[in-house]
């Protein structure tokens, strides 16, 4: 092996643990006080419930309108928590002894849209039975392509909300601050979401799917290489 080589391993190994070690701070910060999570299931279960004091279950029309309110629920509890994103390095001065470390920033972000990410999909892991069986949704198979379809729509939504959730965090305000600038612009991710489910709960083929997936993918890749560019020069600031 070349030291070239050994160097290029040696570098992506550091990365990882670097990485990982941001990831499970917060992992277990989270897991000790469960702040965020509590939170965001609270709301996005009184979200759910109050919808379905609207529509009758089982009813034609809940199969165009459940999947928009599923992402509703979704995007208001994943805002509260990308609200959190720096909340308790901000309080207690965490971010600039982050940054005083020789870690580059993007493994910063990576950790932190990393997390954001299992704190969503565990957020959507328990919401989703709920919506079924309140709103009487028949997946059938497709449970495999529902959950792909649930992770890859927060993948764009927590890439920008952490680089968002970086930019309030200095603010007064952030609790207003965030949507504000996070939920124009991910507007295509949420609608790409909200269509894929669509076709799913209305049991339409995988290839019509597949088309609005393709579509979401592109815009995962690029807000999530937009945002880690950005990353430095916002946490910088």
């Amino acid at each position: 092996m070349t030291s070239c080589a050994f160097w290029g391993i040696s570098r992506d190994v550091a990365a990882f643990r670097q990485i990982f070690a941001i990831l499970r701070k917060d992992l277990l910060l989270e897991l000790r006080s469960k702040e965020v999570l509590t939170t965001m299931l609270v709301f996005a279960l009184v979200v759910v419930v109050l919808f379905n004091f609207v529509f009758d279950p089982g009813a034609e029309e809940v199969k165009v309108t459940a999947p928009g309110i599923l992402w509703v629920a979704i995007v208001f509890a994943g805002n509260l928590g990308l609200s959190r994103t720096f909340a308790r390095e901000q309080e207690n001065g965490v971010i600039q002894g982050l940054l005083l470390c020789p870690i580059d920033r993007s493994y910063l972000f990576v950790a932190k849209v990393l997390g954001n990410i299992i704190f969503i999909f565990l957020l959507e892991v328990v919401i989703l039975p709920v919506m079924i069986v309140l709103f009487d949704v028949h997946i059938g198979g497709a449970w495999p392509m529902l959950l792909l379809v649930l992770l890859l729509g927060i993948i764009g939504f927590a890439s920008v909300g952490t680089v968002f959730s970086a930019i309030s965090a200095n603010t007064k305000s952030r609790e207003v601050m965030l949507p504000i600038l996070l939920f124009p612009v991910t507007i295509p991710v949420i609608l790409s979401s909200i269509k894929s489910t669509a076709y799913l709960f209305a049991g339409r083929e995988l290839s019509e799917v597949w088309s609005w997936l393709r579509v979401l993918v592109g815009f995962d890749v690029v807000f999530f290489v937009v945002c880690f560019i950005l990353y430095e020069y916002v946490i910088e600031e």
